[in-house]
């Protein structure tokens, strides 16, 4: 086991195995979101209180979904990187920084949208959503020190720390729903006894929440394999690799 997870942790192998792996992902994310939609917008039925107007579930719930995963991701990666000196785990937490940026942003904006019609207010100061805003800045920290310390060593360990320290963020966001009393809604599909929404809406719901995800696999991979360029881009593989082009 240990043999497999250096050889996967190897740039090298990551970069040649990760270019075979990108167009499957992208393909399935692709397929599955298209498929999803279309049941989602076109065969779902309209919701009994909200009308039409919630089908923006089919972006927001997968997109706040990944935007906890992706910390998730991040902050897992980053400390494998602080303790087990793996270079690879820093990179896939370098470059899923800003994809699960990007998710929290669309999961903020749609909820903003979504809000207006059911709260007559865009934003409010509620607890899911002053959390997820907090989220945000966290991705834009870690980032953040990234670019700003040029040793990336040094670079790796300060935004993994502050990657590690956020991970207290993530149960409150899931759980503020029922800690506070809040506008937004309760969990509708993480019920421990059965999902209080319609079949014929979860089943569209769940199939975007898979296509983001792989969505996510095959943009991270992209992005470490960029990574993984630049920071060895005195080594010999990357030489040899440059010259072979």
């Amino acid at each position: 086991m240990w043999n497999w997870i250096q050889k996967f942790s190897s740039p090298k192998y990551f970069y040649d195995m990760s270019a075979k792996l990108i167009p499957w992902f992208a393909v399935a994310a692709f397929l599955l979101s298209v498929y999803g939609l279309y049941l989602g917008l076109f065969v779902a039925p309209p919701d009994y209180q909200q009308g039409e107007s919630y089908r923006i579930i089919y972006i927001h719930v997968p997109s706040a979904w990944m935007s906890l995963f992706v910390y998730m991701v991040m902050a897992i990666s980053a400390g494998i990187g602080l303790i087990w000196q793996i270079r690879l785990a820093d990179v896939i937490a370098a470059a899923s920084a800003p994809i699960g940026a990007s998710f929290t942003f669309i999961a903020l904006i749609t909820g903003s949208l979504w809000g207006k019609p059911m709260w007559g207010a865009y934003w409010v100061w509620d607890a899911r959503l002053t959390s997820e805003l907090i989220l945000l800045f966290l991705y834009f920290g870690y980032m953040a020190l990234q670019a700003s310390i040029e040793d990336q060593r040094m670079a790796d360990k300060a935004s993994g720390l502050l990657a590690i320290v956020g991970v207290v963020n993530i149960p409150i966001i899931h759980y503020s729903v029922e800690w506070w009393n809040t506008l937004h809604q309760g969990a509708t599909v993480t019920k421990l006894d059965k999902p209080s929404i319609h079949i014929d809406m979860l089943i569209p719901l769940l199939l975007m929440a898979l296509a983001f995800k792989l969505l996510y696999v095959a943009l991270v991979l992209v992005r470490a394999r960029n990574e993984v360029l630049y920071r060895d881009r005195n080594r010999r593989w990357v030489r040899e690799l440059i010259e072979s082009l």
